[in-house]
This record gives structure tokens, C-alpha cells and sequence, in this order.
């Protein structure tokens, strides 16, 4: 089976600091990849350069067929990453919507400028995306008016409307208050059930041990362990992974 995303051998640096650190992995069609770790350890920026919101210093990255090589430069090089990037779509810790803009001119901003469909096309994909997401009755409001997990919703539902075929999260519930987690980690549990292939940095280990099909984790810029979530949290084989779970189990998190 040909993965939709392969990367190999990758490697960032920040000036001299060696942020990832021959980083390998492959992620078929249809999974749910949750990427874990403490913080620093690399998790934000390998999902960042899987769309090259970070530029990989060297190795490979290909997704769903595109092969992009860490380091080039060159128009040809810049096609292949706004190609990728059609191809994935992105929610960040922050919503980052526009203020100025309905909820509904939010999210159909993306597919009239980037790809140029047509607004009316774009509307009834953007109402069916917020219809998903429970948001349709919210399309006319700003973003000043929805809480924050309302904000991250419509963030999802944005990033529905561009099409991508993997959907990439950044800590998406890190920014919400307790009660507000809940509502979207419940969207991002029916995206799974419905068959999107996901990568998700999370905190939430219930959410990982509830829904990934694997779960990886990071320490220190390198891929440490790679386990379906019945193993990795019964029996990881890493100490460090170890150290982790623990703490989760403590609740200092």
C-alpha cells in the first residue's frame, strides 16, 4: 500500500541548533497519527514541515504522490510546496481567523482566492462544513461573537473547504478553557470515523488513546516510538516514553 505521506530521512536546523534529527515515518490513507511528547521536543515542527510552514534543512517529504526535497530552492521548488499545501489542511493552536469576516467569509476565503472556485461553490461547501461542525447557524456572526471553541470549529470547517486529503492539528485544544475541549475534540473524533487521514499534536492522551490508530512520540528532535495506543500506553518500550505516560497517569501534564 503507497502511503499518502512518506518523509524521509528529515532533518531541521535553527542556525545551529538541530531541531529534528533524521526523521523518518509513513502515514497511510484513512489513519489517525497522534504525535506526543514534551514540549520542545519537535512535534510542531515536524507538522509544520510536513506543509513546509517550516522549510526542512534536508531530506524528503512526500504527500499524496508529491515528492518535495528538503533544501531546494527555485520556482519549480515553490510550485511543489503551494501544490502541498493545497493537500493538507492545517489548524493551529490559535484560530486565526479574520475579524472583520463572517464566520462564512472565513471560510470561503480560502477556496475563492487560493483556488480560484466559484463563490457560489465555495459557499455551499463552506455550509456544509459548518453544518458538520455543528457552526451552520453561526455562519453570519463574527468571530468576536463565538467562544473559543466555536472559533476552533470554524477553523476546522475552513480547513475542510480547501479539500485537503490529510489534515494536520497543532495542539488544537491547547488554547481553549476545560469546558470548551470537549466540542472539538468530538469534531475531530467524527473526521476519523469518517475517514480523513489526520496527524494531531496533542496533550490529550485520552483523545490519542482513544482514536489513533498510532501514536508517536518525540523527545529531543528524534522519533522514539511508534506504537498502535494499546501497547504504547501498557507497555512502552522507551524509558523516556515511559516518563511520559507516567506523568500523564499523574495528571501533571
Amino acid at each position: 500500500m503507497v502511503p499518502i505521506v512518506k518523509i524521509s530521512n528529515l532533518d531541521k536546523y535553527f542556525g545551529r541548533l538541530h531541531v529534528l534529527k533524521n526523521i523518518s515515518l509513513e502515514v497511510q490513507e484513512r489513519q489517525v497519527v497522534c504525535l506526543i511528547g514534551r514540549s520542545g521536543s519537535g512535534k510542531s515542527t515536524l507538522l509544520r514541515c510536513i506543509n513546509f510552514l517550516e522549510e526542512p534543512s534536508d531530506g524528503t517529504i512526500e504527500v499524496d504522490g508529491l515528492v518535495v526535497e528538503g533544501g531546494e530552492r527555485g520556482k519549480s521548488h515553490r510550485q511543489l510546496v503551494h501544490d502541498v499545501r493545497l493537500k493538507t489542511g492545517m489548524v493551529f493552536q490559535e484560530f486565526n481567523l479574520f475579524p472583520h469576516f463572517s464566520v462564512l467569509e472565513n471560510v470561503i476565503e480560502g477556496p475563492v482566492i487560493v483556488k480560484g472556485m466559484d463563490r457560489r461553490q465555495a459557499q455551499q461547501l463552506a455550509e456544509k462544513n459548518l453544518d458538520s461542525v455543528g457552526l451552520l447557524f453561526k455562519k453570519d456572526e463574527y468571530p468576536a461573537r463565538l467562544s473559543g471553541g466555536q472559533k476552533q470549529r470554524v477553523a476546522i470547517a475552513r480547513a475542510l473547504t480547501m479539500e485537503p486529503r490529510v489534515m494536520l492539528f497543532d495542539e488544537p485544544t491547547s488554547a481553549l478553557d476545560p469546558e470548551l475541549i470537549g466540542e472539538v475534540l468530538n469534531v475531530m473524533k467524527k473526521l476519523a470515523v469518517d475517514g480523513m487521514t489526520m496527524i494531531v499534536v496533542t496533550h490529550e492522551m485520552d483523545f490519542a488513546r482513544e482514536v489513533a490508530e498510532r501514536v508517536l512520540v518525540m523527545s529531543d528532535g528524534e522519533l522514539i516510538e511508534d506504537s498502535r495506543p494499546e501497547d504504547l500506553f501498557k507497555n512502552p518500550r522507551d524509558p523516556r516514553t515511559k516518563a511520559l505516560i507516567d506523568r500523564y497517569r499523574s495528571g501533571d501534564q
